[in-house]
């Protein structure tokens, strides 16, 4: 399988005041296969998020390089970068980010009108009926559980087709028995539909539903 992303001694140094340094991550190499899934596991501050930061070009490294698709992501301007996150990068939180004014499949399908694109009707449907949304089509975020809310985000950061799919502490918000029927999904319907898949996690319980686990402690890959 060939390699979608790939760190090269990746280095994030953040200024607290005029002197202190924070070094979040200090010379991280990893490599991640296409259709793979993988959780990147570490305690709070371990530098996890940076790491998923840096994947997805919502910040940019101090040193080291970030390729994702076989592109240096960072060699990219503002706007390059922020098509970038658009179309190749799907990003699914913990606090879901949806849309409250839109209906469950205006949601999914919001990142395809921003770029311009038609949705894929065909693709679409099949998102929601593989995330057991089939009666919600029509729905507002408010009317939904917490579990059906995350599925709706799985889903629209599935729509666009990404490179990638980062996925930040996605159950934080969820009671085990949800937690474990948002993973399988989030998983299920990223191998189903030829997805990568990155979860970033602090509960080794979550990494088990990964095909294999990564942990990052205090900046490094331990």
């Amino acid at each position: 399988m060939d390699i979608v992303v790939r760190t090269e001694n990746l280095h994030k140094i953040y200024l607290q005041g005029s002197e202190n340094e924070v070094h979040a991550l200090r010379g991280v190499n990893l490599e991640i296969r296409r259709g793979e899934s993988v959780a990147i596991v570490g305690s709070s501050g371990s530098g996890k998020s940076t790491l998923l930061h840096l994947i997805g070009g919502i910040d940019r490294p101090t040193n080291g390089k970030v390729y994702v698709g076989g592109k240096d992501v960072y060699k990219q301007s503002d706007i390059e970068l922020a098509l970038f996150r658009r179309r190749q990068v799907g990003f699914v939180f913990q606090m879901y980010n949806l849309m409250p004014h839109l209906t469950v499949y205006e949601n999914i399908i919001l990142p395809l009108g921003l770029d311009g694109r038609i949705a894929d009707n065909e693709r679409i449907d099949n998102l929601i009926e593989t995330l057991g949304l089939d009666g919600k089509r029509k729905s507002l975020p408010n009317q939904l559980s917490g579990g059906q809310q995350q599925r709706v985000a799985i889903a629209r950061a599935l729509a666009t087709q990404p490179v990638i799919v980062l996925a930040d502490e996605p159950t934080g918000n969820l009671d085990s028995k949800t937690s474990a029927e948002v993973l399988n999904l989030l998983r299920t319907s990223a191998s189903k539909l030829g997805q990568t898949l990155a979860i970033i996690t602090h509960d080794d319980k979550v990494a088990q539903f990964c095909d294999r686990a990564v942990r990052i402690e205090d900046g490094v890959i331990a």
